[in-house]
């Protein structure tokens, strides 16, 4: 199983056809406190392309409510110029929210909400968030959509990448790779992409026996696969030993 490394690391460099759209009314929510002078919260409805075939509409729904929610917590974190520790906070919860029982506990309607918030205190303080991130997920227990901070927080860093300029790179490997090598792997996906940053995560996955694997560009679409279980894949394909049996 593939495991999640630490913290992302940010390589910095020297110097978007038609299609239908849905819109809807704009919420406003503001952010819970009463002590604290912060921006309103506007969560505005993503304009989305639409997909072929009715059984996805559920997941539309949800996609487009989680793009609403990361971008009006984007825009927040802008205007108090903290999108850098914003979007570590928004790390945090991404990780902390991937425990199931974590996430179990929050989505159960039979828990009384306050003693939700009570926990969300007592996380934020733990973690050290900022008060308007703390209060955007009491605004999600309140409106009862903490079920997408997951989705959220991936929504969110697409939105930070977007406005940053960044390109996201996920580097798997069996063991850590050193920092020199992350970076000079971050450099030539810039090369590839021309992009201004290059965002470099890292993955543990014993399966690929050695070697590292990139995925960069949209939805990770583009893949450098320089593994051995690639080599051994291909060595497979290449050789016809069906009838081969080992004594046992």
């Amino acid at each position: 199983m593939a495991a999640l490394q630490q913290t992302p690391i940010t390589f910095q460099s020297r110097s978007p056809p038609s299609a239908h759209l849905h819109s809807k009314p704009t919420i406003k929510l503001s952010l819970l406190s009463s002590n604290l002078n912060l921006p309103k919260l506007t969560i505005k409805p993503l304009l989305r392309r639409r997909r072929g075939g009715g059984g996805a509409s559920g997941a539309r729904m949800a996609d487009s409510a989680a793009g609403s929610y990361a971008n009006a917590l984007a825009e927040v974190a802008k205007s108090n110029n903290t999108l850098e520790t914003t979007t570590a906070d928004v790390e945090k919860l991404d990780k902390f929210f991937s425990n199931e029982e974590v996430l179990n506990f929050f989505t159960n309607p039979t828990i009384d909400e306050e003693k939700k918030r009570t926990i969300v205190d007592e996380i934020s303080k733990s973690s050290g968030l900022q008060p308007h991130v703390a209060n955007f997920l009491n605004i999600l227990v309140d409106m009862k959509r903490i079920d997408l901070i997951r989705e959220i927080a991936k929504e969110y860093e697409l939105v930070i990448n977007k406005w940053t300029e960044t390109e996201l790179a996920v580097v798997t490997s069996v063991v850590e790779l050193e920092p020199q090598h992350l970076a000079q792997i971050a450099k030539e996906v810039q090369k590839l992409t021309a992009a201004k940053n290059v965002k470099i995560k890292t993955v543990i996955d014993p399966s690929l026996v050695a070697g590292f694997t990139i995925r960069y560009g949209n939805s990770g679409s583009r893949l450098i696969d320089m593994s051995v279980k690639k080599q051994l894949e291909e060595i497979a394909t290449q050789l016809d030993l069906g009838d081969i049996q080992l004594a046992v």
